[in-house]
């Protein structure tokens, strides 16, 4: 490929070039970026000084060794960006609607990816970019009510967003209908009842050092520290209270089920999902989880209403790893069983369980 490219701006002009296999820049017969060894999803930046109206010779050179021809070359001006000027454009709406978070061509295993907080499709931090941060801190001194739609496929720290926005929806990546998703839960026609998956970190200082293999520290189940946002964590539109509590055994054997029944009252307005979730916490197991969960179920319940709920706990909800026999297996003991809407432990209430 070769073209005149005419500068629009004096300063910074970025190249960008992706791609398999073999890719060189040249601009005014120099090269100025190579990846000529094959170098799988490999990725070349360079900033051209430029002149606004100069004309600079371009010419791109790409070898292809070997399975797909994949080459990806783009242009961009730097400039400073206008936060407060953008966010005056609707500083009369009613409400902001602000989608942000990352992609997936940020994120995944062996990417052309070199920016700050990204390093080839990991994360050295879980900070949205900085880019968006100021643009929603300037979004919300408009004054204006401002509404966070998040896109992720991992765990973001959203600490400011999470003090000072009027509220978030984590779309994750969504597919065709993930628009209309968002849509209808925006506009109240469908009430969420999604419950996190992962656990949302406040930084990356709440996570242990990348080649430290145990697991301490490690997730919901090992970690001692409070979370922006915990495993199983998820709001509706409706609130819910857990009553009436009862194990259908206060002592089993070792090989014996037991079975948590519990009312969910729906004390809202609105008819909404509630999903419940059971966590078992060991104490005959020093080395093991803090807590973990067991079971779940979701449930619809009418505003005002209450369901009752049951939950089956088998033999393997409480097995444990064995140091002396290399298995696992159920350890005689006192047992806690928590219920609730999440993981934290404010949100759970506990039952005693002997097994024997």
């Amino acid at each position: 490929f070769t073209g005149v490219f005419e500068a629009p701006v004096t300063g910074d002009i970025d190249f960008e070039l992706s791609g398999n296999d073999g890719i060189r820049l040249y601009i005014d017969n120099a090269v100025v970026s190579e990846m000529w060894e094959s170098e799988y999803t490999a990725f070349r930046k360079y900033t051209l000084k430029a002149e606004k109206g100069k004309k600079y010779a371009v010419k791109i050179e790409y070898m292809q060794r070997s399975g797909m021809a994949d080459l990806n070359f783009s242009v961009g001006v730097r400039k400073p960006v206008d936060f407060a000027g953008t966010a005056a454009n609707v500083k009369d709406a009613d409400v902001i609607v602000f989608v942000g978070g990352i992609s997936p061509r940020l994120e995944g295993e062996e990417m052309p990816v070199d920016a700050e907080g990204f390093r080839k499709g990991d994360r050295t931090n879980i900070e949205l970019p900085k880019v968006q941060q100021e643009m929603v801190k300037a979004l919300k001194a408009t004054g204006k009510p401002v509404v966070y739609v998040v896109c992720t496929g991992s765990a973001l720290a959203l600490n400011w967003e999470d003090a000072n926005v009027d509220a978030i929806l984590n779309a994750w990546y969504g597919g065709q209908e993930g628009g209309t998703a968002v849509a209808d839960i925006l506009f109240g026609d469908y009430n969420p009842a999604g419950r996190l998956p992962i656990t949302f970190y406040k930084s990356v200082d709440q996570l242990p050092d990348f080649e430290d293999y145990s697991m301490k520290g490690r997730t919901y189940r090992y970690m001692t520290q409070v979370p922006l946002y915990p495993f199983g964590y998820g709001l509706s539109y409706t609130t819910f209270a857990y009553q009436n509590a009862k194990l259908s055994a206060s002592k089993i054997g070792t090989k014996d089920k037991v079975t948590l029944t519990v009312d969910v009252k729906n004390t809202g307005k609105r008819d909404g999902d509630e999903v419940v979730q059971i966590y078992i916490k060991n104490p005959n197991d020093p080395e093991g989880p803090i807590k973990a969960l067991k079971g779940f179920k979701r449930v619809s319940v009418k505003a005002g209403a209450s369901e009752k709920v049951s939950i089956e706990l088998d033999q393997k909800a409480f097995y444990s790893f064995s140091d002396a026999t290399q298995t696992l297996e159920v350890k005689p003991g006192s047992y806690k069983i928590l219920y609730g809407g999440s993981s934290a432990d404010s949100a759970l209430q506990g039952i005693d369980l002997k097994i024997e």
